[in-house]
C-alpha cells in the first residue's frame, strides 16, 4: 500500500482543529473542563496548532484511575487539550489505518462494532463444528512500543507525523517500552493495527475460511478439531515472536456447546448472556436505580444509562431474565 505523507499540516488546519474540538466534546459538553476550554476556543486552538508545527505538543499528565467494569482496568485520561489533538490526527489518518483492516476485523471501525462481529460469529457457528478462541494476556500493556513505531514507518512517510505518533507512544509506558493507555483515542487506533499483522497471517499464510477479531478476542473456526488446533499452535508461534504477545489458554470446543464471545454465549440457533453478563447488569442495575432514587440521577440520564444497558441484553434471548432482574430491583424498594 502507498504510504500517507505531508499529513501534519493538514492536520493542524485551524478547520481541522475546530472539527476536532466538536468530536472531542461530544457528550461532555456540560463538563467544566470543556466549558473552560470553549470559553477561550479560538485562543486554546491556535495555541494547539502552533504547539502541532513545531513539535512542542504536551503528552504526558495522565490522570489515571480504575474501574471494574466489566472487568478490572487502569484507565488513562489525558488533558482536554490532547483529546482535541487526538482526534485531529485521526481526522486525516483513519482512512490510513482503515485500508489496512481486513474484513475479518470488527473493533473501532465505521460501519462494524459488536453486534456485527457477533452476527459474523454466530453465522460461522452455524457452519462449523469447531471454534477455537484466543485471548490475548494483558494486551494494551503488551504492545511492544518498536514493533508498533516500525508498523506505523510502513504505512507513513511524514518524518513530523511520525515523530509526533513517537511522542504519543513514548508518552506512557509499564514495562520495558511496552503498553499503550486505555482511554485514549489514538490507542484504540493503536491497538486494533498492532493486529492486522494477525489478520493476514490468519487469513493468507494459515488460510482461515472462518475468522473473526474484535480487538484482541479473536476466534477461528474449522471442522476438524485437530486441524484446528494445529492452526491455533501456528498463529500463537507467529504472535510470540513477531508481535511479542502471549495468548491466554486456548478455549477449544464444539459449536453446539456455545461460543463465549464479547459478553454472550452464542449456539447455533440462539444467543444468551454469558454469566458474568448476567452479573454485571444485576449489580449495574441496582447501582443506577438506587442513584435514580436518591436524586443523584435525573430521570433522562438513568435513562441515558441504562437504555444502552438494556440494548445489551435485548440482543441475546434474555426477556425472562430482564424481567426478573426488574421484579427484584422493585420488590427491593418495597
Amino acid at each position: 500500500m502507498k504510504r500517507q505523507g505531508q499529513l501534519l499540516e493538514q492536520i493542524a488546519d485551524l478547520n481541522n482543529l475546530y472539527a476536532a474540538f466538536y468530536k472531542a466534546q461530544k457528550g461532555k459538553s456540560s463538563k467544566p473542563y470543556v466549558s473552560a476550554y470553549r470559553e477561550h476556543l479560538h485562543e486554546n486552538l491556535q495555541r494547539l496548532q502552533h504547539q502541532i508545527v513545531a513539535g512542542t505538543v504536551e503528552t504526558l499528565n495522565y490522570h489515571t484511575f480504575t474501574i471494574y467494569d466489566p472487568k478490572k482496568r487502569l484507565i488513562c485520561a489525558t488533558s482536554f487539550s490532547q483529546r482535541v489533538l487526538h482526534h485531529a490526527i485521526m481526522n486525516l489518518c483513519h482512512s490510513s489505518f482503515e485500508n489496512y483492516q481486513l474484513a475479518d476485523s470488527f473493533a473501532s471501525r465505521t460501519g462494524k462494532g459488536t453486534y456485527a462481529a457477533l452476527d459474523k460469529a454466530r453465522q460461522y457457528n452455524r457452519h462449523y463444528r469447531w471454534f477455537l478462541k484466543l485471548d490475548v494476556r494483558k494486551y494494551f500493556e503488551s504492545i511492544d512500543h518498536a514493533i508498533l513505531k516500525k508498523q506505523l514507518h510502513r504505512m507513513f512517510k511524514d518524518p513530523p507525523l511520525l515523530r509526533l505518533f513517537g511522542q504519543i507512544i513514548d508518552s506512557y509506558s509499564t514495562d520495558e517500552q511496552k503498553s499503550v493507555p486505555i482511554g485514549n483515542l489514538t490507542s484504540q487506533y493503536f491497538a486494533n493495527h498492532y493486529l492486522s499483522a494477525a489478520d493476514y497471517y490468519a487469513k493468507v499464510v494459515l488460510k482461515a475460511a472462518a475468522y473473526v477479531r474484535y480487538m484482541d478476542d479473536m476466534v477461528l473456526w474449522y471442522n476438524d478439531k485437530e486441524e484446528l488446533l494445529a492452526m491455533g499452535y501456528r498463529f500463537q508461534e507467529f504472535i510470540a515472536s513477531e508481535l511479542l504477545l502471549v495468548l491466554k489458554p486456548f478455549c477449544l470446543n464444539e459449536t453446539r456447546k456455545g461460543l463465549p464471545f464479547l459478553g454472550y454465549l452464542l449456539y447455533k440457533d440462539q444467543v444468551r448472556l454469558a454469566p458474568r453478563s448476567k452479573k454485571r447488569f444485576i449489580a449495574t442495575s441496582l447501582r443506577y436505580d438506587a442513584k435514580l432514587k436518591t436524586g443523584l440521577w435525573s430521570q433522562k440520564e438513568f435513562a441515558n444509562h441504562a437504555m444502552p444497558l438494556v440494548a445489551f441484553t435485548e440482543y441475546a434471548n434474555a426477556r425472562e431474565f430482564r424481567k426478573n432482574v426488574y421484579s427484584t430491583v422493585v420488590a427491593s424498594e418495597e
